[in-house]
């Protein structure tokens, strides 16, 4: 039976949302590792950047540009280490292709 372009695209959906669960569990496990076996090598604070809240595709994020920042800078270092997403303190982080721009969004229950 053929699946119509509809049910294509719901599936797509469906497989997109659960590689972003993995990603984010792999992510946290990461962190989880670090903690367990190696001091936490963050020094950023993400209160100190300023975020502007937006809206996406898939609901409402933080995001931020502001280079000028040290911490800012050292949570852009972070990330690329963990190769531009992560989890911390309860928020899952990613740098946007520009390489400039980071968003951020609170993690589920």
């Amino acid at each position: 039976m053929a699946m119509s372009d509809e049910d294509l695209k719901i599936l797509a959906e469906d497989i997109m949302q659960f590689i972003e669960a993995m990603e984010m569990a792999c992510s946290e496990f990461r962190a989880q590792m670090a903690k367990l076996f190696g001091p936490e090598k963050t020094t950023w604070d993400p209160s100190k950047i300023k975020w502007t809240q937006t809206q996406g595709t898939r609901g409402p994020f933080e995001k931020s540009e502001d280079v000028d920042n040290p911490n800012f800078k050292a949570m852009l270092k972070d990330l690329s280490a963990h190769k531009g997403r992560m989890n911390r303190e309860g928020h899952f982080y990613w740098t946007f292709p520009n390489g400039a721009t980071v968003g951020r969004k609170k993690r589920g229950p």
